[in-house]
């Protein structure tokens, strides 16, 4: 009994010891650093707007207003861009029910944007890996513009102050060699409705 005493006494100390350092005192000390050091990334890179949170800048959002540009189809359950259930469809390039949700996508794309002939940029129609993308690339974006102006120009906003909107947004290659250039939509999209809120005659005036 002794001699097991003996054996358990230190492994109990030991187990105690690492699960106060990897289960307190790391995590504790990895959490005032981010804070310390990178507090806007830490809290989920939150984008405020006007006092209210509007989203994230690493999560993709769904648009169905003509007047916004629209993001990249996601594919997460049960809810499109569901942060809490990333997930792709899962489906084979030759799997009948993917060609049928891309070409569905297609003719709602066309529909939307009759008299727009040009080719449709694939992000557009298809869902990434993670459903959870926020960005699209600045042809998809300037392949909406069409659509976007036709809505706002009412509000007194030309296809060229939405076209230079698009591309003041344009964000580069990361560190200038990974990756690819890209629009984040959230962002574009936040800077459209203050732009269409501007256009809009004041009350009592």
């Amino acid at each position: 009994m002794k001699t097991l005493l003996s054996q358990l006494r230190p492994a109990a100390l030991m187990f105690a010891a690492f699960s106060i350092l990897t289960g307190l005192a790391y995590p504790a000390l990895v959490t005032g650093l981010a804070q310390l050091l990178f507090p806007w990334q830490a809290n989920g890179s939150l984008i405020i707007q006007d006092g209210r949170v509007a989203g994230s800048e690493l999560i993709g959002q769904p648009f169905s207003s003509p007047m916004y540009f629209w993001s990249r189809p996601s594919s997460t359950t049960p809810f499109p861009y569901n942060a809490a259930s990333s997930s792709g469809s899962n489906l084979g390039p030759t799997n009948p029910a993917l060609l049928q949700s891309v070409q569905a996508r297609v003719n709602a794309l066309r529909a939307s944007e009759p008299g727009n002939a040009a080719p449709i940029p694939p992000e557009l129609v298809t869902a990434s890996g993670s459903g959870l993308d926020p960005d699209i690339s600045p042809a998809a974006a300037l392949w909406q513009l069409p659509r976007v102006a036709a809505h706002v120009q009412r509000l007194g906003i030309s296809a060229a102050d939405v076209r230079a909107l698009v591309l003041q947004h344009v964000q580069g290659r990361a560190l200038g060699i990974f990756g690819e250039s890209r629009v984040n939509v959230l962002l574009l999209n936040e800077s459209l409705r203050r732009m269409i809120q501007s256009s809009r005659p004041t009350r009592g005036r």
